[in-house]
């Protein structure tokens, strides 16, 4: 599941191959009982949220999600990373968007309670 924009945008730019990497490693997230840590990480400096990591032709990219609901992944921001660390912008940017998705996920609860009345 994506929330946003910011995933959906970055894959888009990539190529078919590193397209295809991150689909691959989707893949092994969905059905490895025990994900290796160089495919998918906790990101120590942060509540809950977790880098997806593929890497291809010498290039590293992240994808930043978190879990609702026990085992929905919710991917909401990629990157390209050029260092050894993730960019704190990044990490900023994730914070925010988790937090909206909760307050979005509130508002949807309670507008569909209200239909529920109304009907």
């Amino acid at each position: 599941m994506t929330y946003g924009r910011y995933f959906k945008d970055f894959y888009s730019e990539q190529n078919k191959n590193v397209q295809e990497k991150i689909e691959y490693v989707f893949e092994l997230i969905k059905t490895l009982d025990i994900i290796p840590k160089r495919f998918f990480q906790h990101l120590e400096s942060t509540d809950a949220l977790f880098e997806i990591r593929v890497e291809y032709e010498g290039n590293i990219y992240r994808i930043i999600c978190f879990f609702d609901e026990g085992n929905i992944v919710v991917l909401i921001n990629s990157f390209q990373k050029k260092s050894q660390k993730t960019p704190k912008k990044e990490i900023e940017l994730a914070k925010s968007l988790k937090k909206q998705y909760f307050i979005d996920k509130e508002i949807d609860k309670a507008n569909e309670k209200r239909k529920k009345i109304k009907k």
